[in-house]
């Protein structure tokens, strides 16, 4: 490897150690050579790639510090209202390349680090990502903070630190098996340690009531355990902006980490066991709660960062000098599903508890601080914890709950008299079998404002699992599409393509997705058509390349590109893309000459490790590939391919390569989707249901640019009411009975007729999610897809008004509805140039 060469003259050197954190090309190649040297402790002949990608990160990273240390003052300064984003998952994404862009040094970073003689993008591979998330949730909460930065609101992102995040994926003879995800074993540049601000959590115990001073009821906790909570800091920066705001994820530790008495009593186990036992709670993302354990261990995590952020919120206002009884007035708290519905309960504990307010005072503060998002339909995945294990737990906030739930039936009892069922549904206590207290039901009672991430989740959550709350709070529902931040998901991912977009209508469009609107004026120029053609084989040709070297699989960079990435569940109906492939599969058997457009079949996605159909579902896929990739009379027009360890790197190379956006949910299951929007904005066409914000795709870039199939959420849930039979569709439908029948004969298995009959069994006697009623009509739209792809210059004007007509779905948007519907925040730009004038020479610590 090449160093770079030393500076000509002591001016230079002067120059250069006065502008430490400069741009130009030499002061970031010395930057980046000192931090290989003072900080990796290496020189180039034997550092390692890692060591020369930590170099660089920390090269970013004192570049992000100023603005980030501006950004803390200002608002601490100006006691700015900010928002507090509580998520249990934030699936951030590799940050380097990101900050790149954010930052507006991409190009001259890569060309310093060239002349240095390395491989720019080998860099940006190496980073870990942290994969903090399962997929969806967590990712949108990453691109909230992007986009709180880049609007400059005033935000705290707060979640768990997890030690270990989601598993990563590997892909033996077929199967799914999950290895430990070590995203911090090289360690993480992007994080600072804050242990001066740690905070205490209590776990289980019991309470004692006592009368204070003044004669008031008091309830005082004793707890079993004390935890200690550490905050970690990662910088978030806005794009084009000096904005650098704050994600604080907090890592459990025992306040005490070793027993001498029981390592000098020759018990060296006990001697870390409190520590051992402290860790667990920020050890792993997501515990598999199909046993006690699990259970325990997640609510223990989902109290351990609720509670360690609303004591950093209060440590706050202290070091700001604002009265407690203004907590609404600064902050803003977003519980991002129901995950942080302890919230609720926590803050009511710490304002009465350890604050000494009275009840309906505490209750005021409460109600005026917090909403809620909700962000599924399905009834079994609002969370509810058994009393016995949450009264075990949490004892105080169990009593609390009470209360809370007392009152509110109370209110119910004066708006709807005499309605007992209404009360039975409303109760935050299930009492219809084992107890179980309701999360959801928290939250929608804790909050002042509910939405929903879609216009149609929106409508069949009034209509459906909060209808109750919606009748009995009707100012509190609102909705708010999700969106996704157009900086990772086109400049960085598909530079190519927002090179191209840029060339032709500005830059503007990068931070107002809207004005993509201006790319229709170019629909009709053939260059145009052609250039945006061309860039999307290109991206194609690379995902090919990036397919055989991890597969050992050829595909056709002609062919459709048909993909279908997203966490594997059954609603989300992975098996329905299964099913037409076997379709076609079964038409070439029956016609090896048949006329068939040329498709590659891509799949992407975890199952849940204890979701035994979703693994089974990722099998099928596999041994459908492993038929038809080697048969002959297939002759190549048909691809199957399972790309393992579907993550956010992941994302980034296959959303630019997709040609067909699979979004085939059952109508009125999925909440909204983010994926759906990504693909579009990067020119693929969408496959869908009207279901989640595919509707509002379709409403934007047009019905004759979508492919529409499938029941309605109404003709679904009609069609369940009348008794559904899935066996009426099997024997009235030939090429699906086929279809069925040579799955369940181990066709696909090797012969063995037992492997996927759950499957089989599934879909015949039950189909919760009516595969078999949507069946032919997803296998003619997908013939209208086939015909459509085959008129090229067509498809690419399709292409092009879907990427147009996508201005909607920047989050963005998104932040300014949240901003102006539910936060009431302003922007509080950073003045970074005064900054730095009037504080030359000063460590400043927020």
């Amino acid at each position: 490897m090449q160093t770079a060469p030393n500076p000509n003259s002591t001016q230079e050197i002067v120059r250069i150690e006065d502008d430490r954190t400069g741009l130009g090309i030499e002061t970031l190649k010395r930057a980046f050579l000192d931090n290989l040297f003072y900080i990796q402790g290496k020189f180039p002949a034997i550092a390692t790639l890692n060591d020369y990608y930590m170099a660089l990160a920390y090269t970013v990273r004192d570049r992000l510090f100023k603005r980030w240390i501006t950004t803390a003052e200002t608002y601490g300064n100006q006691k700015a209202r900010t928002v507090c984003y509580l998520s249990a998952e934030f699936l951030m994404g590799p940050h380097l390349g990101n900050n790149l862009i954010n930052l507006g040094i991409y190009e001259q970073v890569k060309q310093a680090i060239e002349e240095l003689g390395l491989n720019f993008e080998e860099l940006l591979e190496q980073e870990e990502e942290p994969g903090l998330g399962n997929g969806g949730l967590g990712r949108l909460a990453a691109c909230y903070l992007d986009s709180l930065a880049t609007l400059e609101i005033p935000a705290l992102g707060y979640g768990i630190r997890y030690e270990f995040g989601i598993f990563n994926q590997r892909i033996q003879d077929g199967w799914q098996v999950e290895i430990t995800d070590k995203w911090l074993r090289y360690g993480n540049p992007w994080e600072v340690s804050r242990p001066e601000w740690a905070v205490e959590v209590k776990f289980g115990g019991h309470t004692e009531s006592f009368t204070d001073e003044h004669g008031a009821y008091r309830v005082r906790w004793i707890p079993h355990k004390v935890v200690n909570g550490i905050p970690y800091d990662t910088p978030i920066s806005g794009y084009s902006v000096n904005t650098c705001n704050t994600l604080r994820l907090w890592s459990a530790e025992a306040p005490e980490t070793f027993d001498f008495d029981a390592f000098n009593a020759g018990d060296y186990s006990r001697a870390v066991q409190q520590k051992m036992a402290s860790e667990t709670i920020s050890k792993v993302l997501y515990p598999n709660d199909n046993l006690t354990q699990g259970k325990i261990l997640r609510l223990e995590q989902q109290f351990f960062f609720v509670s360690c952020s609303l004591q950093d919120m209060i440590r706050i206002l202290e070091r700001q000098g604002i009265p407690l009884e203004q907590f609404p007035e600064k902050f803003s708290i977003q519980l991002n599903d129901t995950h942080p519905s302890i919230t609720v309960v926590e803050l009511m504990r710490l304002l009465m508890d350890e604050h000494g307010m009275e009840w309906n005072k505490a209750w005021g503060i409460t109600t005026r601080s917090l909403a809620y998002t909700n962000h599924t339909l399905l009834p079994e995945a609002l969370e509810r914890w058994p009393i016995s294990l949450f009264g075990q737990l949490l004892p105080r906030h169990l009593e609390i709950i009470f209360e809370i739930n007392r009152r509110f039936l109370d209110d119910v009892r004066l708006k709807f008299p005499d309605d007992w069922e209404r009360l039975g549904r409303m109760s935050l206590i299930d009492e219809s079998g084992e107890r179980y207290v309701r999360m959801a039901n928290l939250a929608c009672v804790g909050s002042f404002a509910i939405n929903g991430v879609a216009a149609l989740h929106t409508e069949l959550l009034k209509e459906g699992v909060l209808r109750d709350f919606y009748e009995m709070y009707p100012e509190k529902f609102n909705n708010k599409t999700n969106g996704v931040t157009p900086r990772r998901f086109m400049v960085l991912s598909n530079f190519r393509l927002a090179n191209l977009i840029s060339r032709k209508i500005g830059n503007n469009w990068v931070k107002h997705l809207e004005e993509l609107h201006k790319l229709e004026d170019f629909v009709d120029d053939p260059d145009f058509r052609r250039e945006f053609r061309e860039i999307k084989q290109a991206i194609k040709q690379d995902l090919a390349v990036y397919i055989k070297r991890t597969t050992n699989i050829d595909v056709n960079p002609n062919s459709i590109f048909d993909i279908q990435s997203k966490r594997i569940h059954e609603y989300k109906r992975q098996h329905l893309n299964a099913l037409h492939i076997v379709t076609l599969y079964n038409r070439i058997k029956a016609n090896p000459d048949i006329d068939i457009t040329p498709r590659t079949f891509l799949f992407g996605g975890k199952a849940a490790p204890g979701y035994y159909m979703a693994k089974l579902i990722i099998k099928l896929i596999n041994s459908i590939g492993d038929v038809v990739n080697r048969d002959p009379d297939v002759r190549g027009r048909l691809k199957v391919v399972f790309l393992e360890n579907y993550n956010v790197k992941f994302a980034q190379r296959v959303y630019p390569a997709a040609d067909l956006s699979e979004q085939i949910s059952t109508a009125g299951k999925e909440a909204s989707g983010t994926g759906n929007m990504k693909f579009a904005l990067n020119g693929a066409l969408t496959i869908g249901t009207l279901d989640g914000a595919n509707v509002e795709i379709r409403e934007e870039v047009g019905a004759e640019n979508f492919f529409l199939f499938g029941l309605t959420a109404d003709e679904v849930y009609a069609k369940k009411v009348a008794g559904y039979n899935p066996m009426d569709y099997y024997y009235s439908n030939p090429e699906l009975k086929l279809v069925i029948d040579r799955i369940a004969s181990g066709f696909f298995s090797h012969g063995d007729a037992n492997l996927f009959k759950p499957i089989v069994d599934n879909l015949l006697y039950g189909d919760p999610y009516m595969l078999l009623a949507d069946y032919q009509a997803y296998v003619d739209c997908q013939e209208q897809v086939s015909q459509a792809y085959q008129d090229q210059d067509r498809w690419t004007r399709m292409s092009i008004l879907n990427v147009a007509r996508m201005g909607k779905f920047s989050s963005d948007r998104s932040i300014r509805d949240y901003c102006e519907g539910i936060w009431h925040v302003q922007s509080v730009p950073i003045k970074l140039e005064e900054y730095v004038q009037e504080n030359a020479g000063r460590m400043i610590v927020s």
